[in-house]
């Protein structure tokens, strides 16, 4: 299919197929040597490529693989210097690539360091692929070389494998009616834009492990609290998954703001949710049915405060001590001064039924607590 007929548009928004070489693969360490973009809209196919100078060496295995060398790229222009161009070619245009995460990565990041945020919605061909063939086990570009004829102009330099993505686009509308090809690239590719003032550097702050999370709508009305093991997977998920619920594609639709908070543990996130959902009554959550009033039993076991240390397996350096007087939670926090902190801040502890039957059994089935009298601890003491 030559390049003046194209396809019937599977998708309305204009797109990118990109490929990029670099001097390895660490996008802390390693830079771009070659940018190849084929531009797919309205007024046809564009072709645009450059040598990148990366600032470093290019290793030997590279420059074998690559045929890109030291000499080649010393007088190329930098990133930085081109970064403008290239961010106005890539804007507002679908991105696509094989191992999309890799060439979005090292984008990203050099975006980043001359300050210009990068979030494209991004089309993996190799999820493609495997979307549509999923009986086949090999997805690589020489894969889909050999599987759909492509022709390749040369491998391992960027346009010519960026054109190789952009033959395999073309025969993929002669191989699947459109419908179908449709819902499948609706299904794979990933969003990245965030609504609101929401980024991707902001997600990338919350929690790694244990934690509870609540979505605010633009007038600053909570919509939805939840909890997790992972926070930031499931924050990130949630916004921009590829894989979401009707309901959950609504609240998204919504959010403006996330506010969220590392428990460390599964019963510090439990008792978070539950204190937030009180709290805050967002919308989208069903309210507990406990009786407001102290059931019969509940008096509290302890002499003073207590408290009990949680550090989860997805993320041990997010440990925190919790804090809880006569079934009312009084908050976590990092060290075991500032628990001691808490309870002195905190003014009379009123009863909150969602702590009572959230730690009553755990208590039962050995939680270990310490009670918070006269202790004085370092910062860095732990509940043994």
């Amino acid at each position: 299919m030559s390049d003046s007929s194209l396809p019937s548009p599977v998708i309305d928004a204009p797109i990118a197929f990109v490929d990029l070489e670099t001097t390895g693969g660490s996008v802390a360490e390693h830079r771009i040597t070659e940018i190849g973009v084929v531009q797919i809209g309205p007024s046809g196919v564009s072709r645009w490529s450059t040598l990148v100078n990366p600032g470093q060496p290019i290793p030997p295995f590279i420059r074998s693989l690559t045929g890109i060398s030291d000499d080649m790229v010393r007088d190329a222009p930098t990133f930085a210097s081109l970064a403008s161009e290239l961010f106005e070619r890539l804007e507002g245009r679908l991105f696509v690539a094989h191992n999309a995460n890799f060439d979005r990565g090292f984008l990203r990041g050099e975006f980043q360091r001359v300050g210009l945020t990068f979030n494209p919605d991004v089309l993996c061909t190799v999820k493609l692929s495997r979307a549509l063939w999923p009986h086949e086990k090999r997805h690589g570009l020489d894969a889909l070389i050999e599987r759909h004829a492509l022709a390749p102009l040369a491998r391992h330099r960027a346009l010519a494998d960026a054109d190789l993505l952009w033959q395999f686009w073309q025969r993929l509308h002669g191989l699947w009616p459109l419908d179908v090809l449709r819902a499948q690239i609706d299904r794979t590719v990933r969003r990245y834009r965030i609504a609101g003032d929401i980024t991707e550097d902001m997600i990338d702050a919350a929690p790694a492990g244990h934690g509870v999370y609540a979505f605010f709508d633009g007038s600053d009305v909570p919509l939805y609290v939840g909890r997790s093991v992972r926070v930031r997977q499931r924050v990130r998920a949630h916004l921009t998954g590829e894989r979401r619920s009707s309901r959950e594609i609504r609240i998204a639709e919504q959010v403006r703001r996330v506010e969220w908070r590392a428990t460390g543990g599964e019963v510090g996130a439990l008792l978070t949710e539950a204190q937030w959902i009180g709290t805050l009554r967002p919308i989208h959550n069903r309210q507990p049915r406990f009786a407001r009033a102290e059931p019969l039993g509940s008096s509290w076991p302890f002499d003073a405060a207590v408290v009990f240390e949680e550090s989860g397996e997805h993320a041990p350096n997010e440990r925190m001590f919790h804090v809880v007087d006569r079934w009312c939670y009084l908050g976590a926090a990092a060290t075991l001064e500032g628990a001691l902190s808490l309870v002195a801040s905190c003014g009379e502890p009123v009863f909150e039924p969602s702590t009572f039957h959230i730690l009553q059994g755990r208590l039962a089935r050995g939680l270990r607590v310490m009670p918070l009298v006269g202790v004085a601890a370092p910062a860095d003491a732990s509940v043994d």
